[in-house]
């Protein structure tokens, strides 16, 4: 087993970034990580105006697979994720969706025990997931911004359990990951979620085929995540790769496997509050299989 240490860590996304640790298909790798704030909120005296913002967003890694080229699929089996006993949400004026209503900055302290998350007086069942995951691109990209890359796609589906499909683009993959929350909900609306740090392990493998966004399969669907500047431009993109991936699993052709798509196809919203937002197109699998969003294209 390949464990990498939470000091080993990067800030972006890019052509340059350097190995910490190299991993064979099938071999199991633990990243342990950094809370998204760095480590720096200590109490809720601390808010995020005053945090170093170079600091924010670290991703453990990252990890060359061997075999992992461009063109290629990395899949990362997410295997087991644990977080630590404390967590710290925030928010502060201009940050999130009504960043404009809010008039300071605020920090909440959570403690996570037994599989809840205290918020107050408020219990809240614990769902471990991870925000950044991503592997090295052709232009650098902020850990926080996600891409066709990955990065901080904050899909709170990217769990134990759940395998994601990343499009390679650089040799051995790059792979880095790291932003967990102990819980977070669908849009991420106040700009975090429950920031806690932890350790991920996973197994990584090399697909041959190509993906033009990620691809999430969980036990019962596969998702398509894409991120835009604006979100109406997300949706039509991921609504396009799931029409086309729904004519090719069905051998339909395109107008058919568009009104499929009304009936069997779910477009959901991940986050948004990043620099990109986030949607997910959830497919059942009684209706696509992997290889029919392999090497599909946005026409």
């Amino acid at each position: 087993m390949i464990l990498i240490s939470r000091d080993k860590h990067v800030y972006s996304f890019g052509p340059n970034m350097k190995p910490v640790a190299k991993a064979n298909p099938g071999d199991v790798v633990i990243f342990e990580t950094i809370d998204a704030l760095g480590g720096q909120i200590k109490s809720e005296k601390d808010t995020i105006a005053h945090i170093d913002f170079s600091r924010v967003n670290p991703a453990t890694g990252p990890l060359y697979v061997v075999g992992a080229e461009r063109g290629k699929v990395l899949a990362v089996e997410i295997l087991d994720i644990e977080v630590a006993e404390r967590g710290v949400i925030v928010t502060a004026p201009n940050a999130g969706v009504l960043g404009d209503i809010v008039r300071e900055p605020k920090t909440r302290i959570c403690k996570i025990n037994d599989g809840i998350v205290q918020f107050g007086e408020i219990k809240i069942p614990a769902k471990p997931m991870i925000g950044v995951i991503g592997v090295a691109y052709d232009e650098e990209i902020p850990t926080g911004t996600p891409g066709k890359h990955g990065g901080n796609m904050d899909t709170n589906l990217i769990t134990e359990g759940t395998t994601l499909y990343l499009p390679v683009f650089r040799e051995g993959g790059l792979l880095a990951m790291g932003d967990l929350h102990a819980v977070m909900a669908d849009g991420e609306v106040c700009v975090s979620a429950c920031e806690v740090s932890g350790s991920v392990k996973v197994r990584v493998n090399v697909l041959d085929g190509k993906l033009e966004w990620p691809l999430l399969e969980t036990a019962n669907a596969y998702y398509l995540i894409v991120s835009k500047e604006k979100l109406d431009d997300a949706i039509k993109e991921g609504v396009k790769l799931g029409v086309n991936a729904l004519a090719k699993a069905n051998n339909l052709e395109w107008d058919d496997a568009y009104m499929l798509a009304s009936l069997v196809m779910d477009v959901q919203i991940s986050q948004l509050v990043d620099p990109a937002k986030t949607i997910r197109v959830k497919i059942p699998k009684k209706y696509v299989n992997l290889d029919a969003f392999l090497n599909t294209e946005v026409f």
